[in-house]
């Protein structure tokens, strides 16, 4: 079945993608509760990953529940947080010819300027640290020639991976070099949301001035 990239949607997107988000940025989460299972489930698949010999000697039982962890976090990533973190959406349909086609959306204008800049960052560093760690644990597992544990880690670097591949095409957009391109983006975006956080003054009762959004 062939697959198509199709163009980020502009503003004649036909369900209304985009109209969750209601007010300005600031420093107070806007979802607290979409953001703690943003990072609830990746944590989870991560620390069971580590700690599940001290608990259990069965290796189909932690197989399990790594794999049940990743899934529920690469759905809630792909259709939740991702759509209210960062206003990006990325998802496949197949026409009535049977063509495959992958759709990339992105907020356009106001509604890019509403998206919460702390959440932002929140959702870029969960979805890329998470990604080195797995390969971190990728490469731990080959040169310890535990093959069993490796296939389980692919698993986590696909899932992920799909998830943090399809938000920096929704990011950068039709036009770009996806290939090319990822490396500098994830590169910069792990540097930029660091010091932005290192470098970030406690709020005020003032106003202060809208935080431009990754």
């Amino acid at each position: 079945m062939a697959s198509a990239s199709v163009p980020l949607l502009m503003d004649d997107d036909t369900i209304a993608f985009g109209e969750e988000d209601e007010t300005g940025q600031n420093n107070k989460l806007k979802h607290p509760y979409v953001t703690m299972f943003h990072l609830g489930f990746r944590v989870a698949a991560i620390v069971v990953y580590m700690l599940c010999g001290w608990f259990s000697n069965s290796f189909i039982a932690s197989f399990v529940t790594v794999v049940l962890l990743l899934s529920m976090d690469f759905w809630t990533v792909k259709n939740i947080t991702g759509r209210l973190m960062v206003g990006l959406r990325w998802w496949n349909y197949v026409d009535d010819n049977g063509k495959s086609h992958w759709v990339f959306e992105s907020k356009k204008g106001i509604q890019q300027n509403r998206i919460n800049a702390t959440e932002a960052r929140i959702f870029w560093l969960a979805i890329i640290l998470c990604q080195i760690l797995w390969s971190v644990f990728f490469m731990l597992a080959l040169f310890g020639l535990k093959f069993k544990w490796l296939l389980l880690v692919c698993i986590a670097l696909v899932l992920n991976g799909a998830n943090l591949y399809g938000y920096v095409k929704c990011k950068m957009g039709k036009d770009q070099n996806i290939s090319a391109a990822t490396g500098e983006f994830l590169r910069k975006q792990v540097i930029q949301n660091v010091a932005s956080m290192m470098t970030r003054t406690p709020p005020t009762n003032n106003p202060s001035e809208p935080t431009n959004v990754i």
